[in-house]
Parts: C-alpha cells; sequence; structure tokens
C-alpha cells in the first residue's frame, strides 16, 4: 500500500512544478514558502549523476566547507597516541581523542560521534575497524581530510562545517547544506558550494552528460528541481 502524504506535503506539491527547474535563487526562496514542519528541517540537494559507480575510475567523493556551515553540532572523534596530535586536537574542540581504549570501544560497538580522524600512524591499528566504521561512512579516509598529522585543523574544519559527498550504488548523492532556520542567503550560498564542489569532481573518464539532475529540498518537503546550467557554463 502506497504511503499517504500529509496536508503539509500536499500543500508544498501545489507550490512547484515538478516538471519545471528553477534556478537557485527561486528555488530556496520556493522551499522558503512551503509549509513548515514543527522543527528545524535539514535542507538537502540530491545529485544524479551520469556516470557509472562499478567503475573505480567514475567514484565521486570529496568534502567542501559551507561558508555558512550546517547547523549541527559535529561530535569529533580523534585517533592519536599520546603526544602533540592528540593535545592539538583536544585543544580544537574534539569531544573524543584517544587511541587503543577508543579502539576497544568502537570493535564494542560504540559510535557516539559523527566523525572520526586519525594520524597516519594510528591507521596502522584504525584499519581493523574498517568492517565496523565503513559501512556506517565513520572510517577515516585521507581523501577526505580525516587521515592527518594536522589534527587541530581537521577538527575545526569539520566543526565549522565541511561536509562530505560520496555516490552511492545508483549513482546518486545526498549532502546536507543547512536548516531551515538559515537565512535565504546562507541557504544559497551553501548550496551553491556545493554543486560547484561535485560538477568539479567530475571523473576524466565520464563521456556524456555528468550532472543528470539535482533538487533541493528539505526533510518533510518535496524536492524542487534546479536549473544547473549555469553552473555547467561555468
Amino acid at each position: 500500500m502506497a504511503k499517504k502524504s500529509s496536508k503539509r506535503y500536499r500543500k508544498a506539491q501545489q507550490l512547484v512544478d515538478a516538471a519545471k527547474s528553477y534556478p537557485l535563487g527561486t528555488a530556496v526562496e520556493m522551499l522558503g514558502k512551503f509549509p513548515r514542519a514543527k522543527f528545524n528541517e535539514t535542507v538537502d540537494l540530491a545529485f544524479h549523476l551520469g556516470v557509472d559507480p562499478k567503475q573505480s575510475d567514475q567514484m565521486v567523493r570529496g568534502t567542501v566547507p559551507l561558508p555558512h556551515g550546517s547547523g549541527k553540532v559535529v561530535r569529533v572523534l580523534v585517533f592519536a597516541k599520546p603526544g602533540a596530535a592528540a593535545e592539538a586536537a583536544r585543544a580544537a574542540g574534539a569531544e573524543h581523542v584517544g587511541f587503543e581504549e577508543l579502539i576497544k570501544q568502537c570493535q564494542e560497538g560504540w559510535s557516539d560521534f559523527d566523525v572520526a580522524v586519525a594520524t597516519p600512524e594510528a591507521m596502522a591499528e584504525v584499519r581493523k575497524l574498517g568492517k565496523v566504521l565503513g559501512p556506517r561512512g565513520l572510517m577515516p579516509n585521507p581523501k577526505t581530510g580525516t587521515v592527518t598529522e594536522d589534527t587541530a585543523k581537521a577538527v575545526r574544519e569539520v566543526k565549522a562545517g565541511r561536509v562530505e559527498f560520496k555516490i552511492d550504488k545508483a549513482g546518486n548523492i545526498h549532502v546536507p547544506v543547512g536548516k531551515m532556520a538559515f537565512t535565504a542567503t546562507q541557504i544559497a550560498e551553501n548550496a551553491r558550494a556545493v554543486i560547484e564542489a561535485v560538477i568539479k569532481a567530475r571523473p576524466a573518464s565520464v563521456r556524456g552528460t555528468y550532472l543528470m539532475s539535482c533538487t533541493l529540498s528539505s526533510t518533510m518537503s518535496p524536492p524542487v528541481r534546479l536549473d544547473v546550467r549555469e553552473f555547467q557554463a561555468a
């Protein structure tokens, strides 16, 4: 049985033409006119890319700092042996800093954090957590800047609103770009930064149309299709 849409959702649907693509600024304004939920909804971008995720040379992945942050409190864990890197991580605001004891906790199923950072030295042991942290998207990775000697910089960037994007098996990417409590300008500038980063991450081996579609939505709203020609032209 198909799930019935709420009155709020159906009212929002009446305000948008699903077959039309809107400029980013217009789409953000439209999102602001939708009936609001009783909580501060997350605003997301959803991309469908013309790539084959099964091909190793067509993987799309990266990170991008949001100009106005994500609006989310990010809890950071840092795997580092006692020393300068560990102290720097604590000073930068990491909630959890340690090595063997944290690895043991994670092996036992604990995952009360949002992002994990590790020093290259610590990765020799942290790699053993691949089967535990990998499926949850929590494994430190050099490609996303979460395996580094400069733990302080990594912690500050993550807490300031750096988000990660990664293509799934169906060729889609979902990225949070803020909260509905943000101003229209803040949402638009965050969204622009993400769109430009995803386009810049286009694999050299991809032929034909890369950015097939892109939509903007909040947690409880219908999607608004974006006209991405201005970004592709740039």
